[in-house]
């Protein structure tokens, strides 16, 4: 009996001791260390400076670190799978743009389900493009730019930050409805394709407005119109486009925040909560409006929603305009 009794005294200190060493873990605040933003794209576009100005607010609001990380590859593929098959702790996120609501129509085999393998967080911003072309490209009008790419069909070329993403539709969009053949040059990510309108390697571009502007301001590009359905505060002067000959043509940039699937609904709402907060101080709105965007905000149901309206209505164009992953 003393041997049986030793053995269950034994057992009973050794579970005591686990269960005390587990307290400590299990009754730690979130956050308790730093929460990574994954990027799909590289540094330096619009997807990258919106992560690193929630992660800002989120640091300044919890005091933990926040870091981006930018994977970018397959139109925004690379990185959201990455996040997909990251631990669903609330300490990975990722940032998705338009290109991940497309994505599904232009490719049956992402590798996840967009719907299932992720838990929408918050719509970040809403931006508007910039339709800009190469001084040295002899239009300065949208109806001179169509005339230009009537009489050269296929030879105008258009830059993006890559397949499926807002400015490949845009383009897209643009050839559709003005009937011009164009040739769409996809670049990883709205950085380099600028670089290469810059340049002369690419004609025209569909370009953030992010980081567009500064160019169009040195004269190193030339601005025609904006994209969206309205002009912009930052340049009023500039008609949309289908203000300045295209009617019926509209494409607004989105960008927004979601995590693994298996996130605790708790930690989901709370980082949706935290930004909704965040987005509401002069200082957070001050910095999207110099980046050319509104901060949008939302609850993750009211995200989710949206992102299933925005994938059924680009799977139409997508079959419509006959667009294919690149």
């Amino acid at each position: 009996m003393k041997k049986n009794g030793n053995i269950i005294l034994t057992c009973c200190i050794a579970c005591a001791t686990m269960l005390f060493a587990a307290l400590p873990v299990c009754a730690q605040p979130f956050p308790s260390k730093p929460i990574k933003i994954i990027v799909p794209y590289v540094a330096g576009g619009p997807s990258d400076l919106f992560a690193r100005a929630v992660g800002q607010l989120l640091t300044e609001a919890w005091g933990q670190p926040t870091i981006v990380d930018n994977r970018p590859g397959a139109s925004g593929n690379v990185g959201v799978l990455a996040a997909v098959r990251s631990p669903a702790d609330g300490y990975t996120l990722t940032t998705v743009s338009i290109a991940f609501a497309v994505s599904p129509a232009m490719d049956s085999k992402l590798g996840y389900d967009p719907v299932k393998d992720l838990a929408p967080i918050s719509l970040l911003a809403s931006i508007n493009n910039l339709l800009v072309v190469n001084p040295n490209l002899p239009v300065k009008s949208v109806k001179e730019l169509i005339a230009f790419a009537r009489a050269r069909p296929g030879q105008v070329t258009f830059a993006s930050g890559g397949a499926g993403g807002a400015q490949h539709l845009s383009g897209e969009l643009f050839s559709n409805l003005a009937n011009v053949k164009m040739t769409h040059i996809p670049y990883k990510g709205s950085a380099p394709g600028v670089t290469a309108l810059i340049s002369g390697e690419t004609m025209i571009g569909f370009a953030d407005m992010v980081i567009t502007l500064p160019h169009v301001k040195s004269g190193r590009l030339r601005a025609l119109a904006v994209t969206g359905s309205q002009r912009s505060a930052l340049v009023p002067e500039l008609p949309t486009i289908a203000e300045a000959g295209l009617p019926g043509y509209s494409v607004t940039a989105w960008f927004g925040l979601l995590a693994p699937a298996a996130t605790p609904a708790e930690l989901v709402t709370r980082i949706s909560t935290e930004i909704q907060k965040g987005f509401k101080t002069p200082q957070m709105r001050e910095r999207f409006s110099a980046m050319g965007a509104d901060p949008v905000g939302g609850p993750p149901e009211q995200f989710a929603a949206f992102l299933k309206s925005e994938m059924a209505k680009w799977a139409k164009l997508v079959k419509a305009a006959g667009i294919h992953a690149e």
